[in-house]
């Protein structure tokens, strides 16, 4: 049994594995880890594996911590052993998140042309080719990330939730940054689809991340979405170690 951590700058997202199967998730403040991890194991005592993914550097009591556990804990880098062949030339640089979506897209989906969308506090573009061939993608700012651009970076600016508006042309100025933000991100998304489409036959699009239900139903292009599928990378990750060490 596998337990699933990808640590982020605030929140930390856990999920515990029954080989494919996810038996639960949830999502705590950092300053809470080693509670809810205690809290986990002894609940599933079954769990002999661990992997963890970060963003940031973990603190040094959670690594002290991590390292007194008496199950297996794989941290996941640029150096962890996985099923695809990367051809990005800056390896050390690539995150750690785009890795597991990768081995995600490698698992769930072989031999197809495969994009995966994390529409997150940014939103990354990750693309394998049919014979498991990462080749990078795009970064660009997130939808909440390009809300609190324009009103830090401003002198008149409002921050705003996120909103569709009802008309892609503003008539206020609250209208016009919905539109600026929300059609922009929809249309830059439907946008790099298609020049993906146009490049490589048969594309299967993966849209996952914190936004996935805001942008879902609204991109014109076929696409599935499953906002769970960086843990399920995690997972894959993990358990191909597992048997290819």
């Amino acid at each position: 049994m596998n337990l699933i951590v990808d640590a982020g700058n605030t929140f930390v997202k856990v999920a515990v594995f029954q080989e494919d199967k996810m038996l639960s998730h949830e999502s705590f403040k950092k300053e809470v880890f080693q509670k809810k991890i205690e809290k986990i194991l002894k609940k599933f005592p079954e769990i002999d594996q661990m992997i963890t993914s970060s963003v940031t550097k973990l603190r040094e009591e959670t690594k002290t911590f991590l390292s007194k556990l008496s199950i297996n804990v794989l941290k996941l880098t640029h150096e962890t052993n996985v099923p695809f062949q990367n051809k990005y030339t800056t390896p050390k640089t690539l995150g750690v998140d785009r890795i597991a979506l990768i081995v995600a897209a490698v698992i769930q989906y072989p031999k197809q042309n495969v994009l995966v969308i994390d529409a997150g506090t940014c939103i990354t573009y990750d693309f394998k080719t049919h014979n498991e061939v990462y080749l990078g993608g795009g970064i660009s700012p997130g939808i909440q990330l390009r809300y609190k651009t324009l009103n830090l970076l401003t002198a008149n600016l409002p921050l705003l939730k996120p909103k569709m508006p009802e008309n892609y042309i503003g008539d206020s100025t609250e209208n016009a940054i919905h539109s600026g933000v929300t059609v922009g991100v929809i249309t830059e998304i439907d946008g790099i689809i298609e020049r993906y489409k146009a490049q490589f036959q048969h594309l299967t699009v993966i849209l996952t991340g914190g936004d996935t239900n805001f942008l879902a139903k609204r991109l014109k292009n076929t696409i599935f979405a499953n906002s769970k599928f960086l843990l399920q990378g995690l997972n894959n990750v993990l358990e191909y170690n597992r048997y290819n060490d």
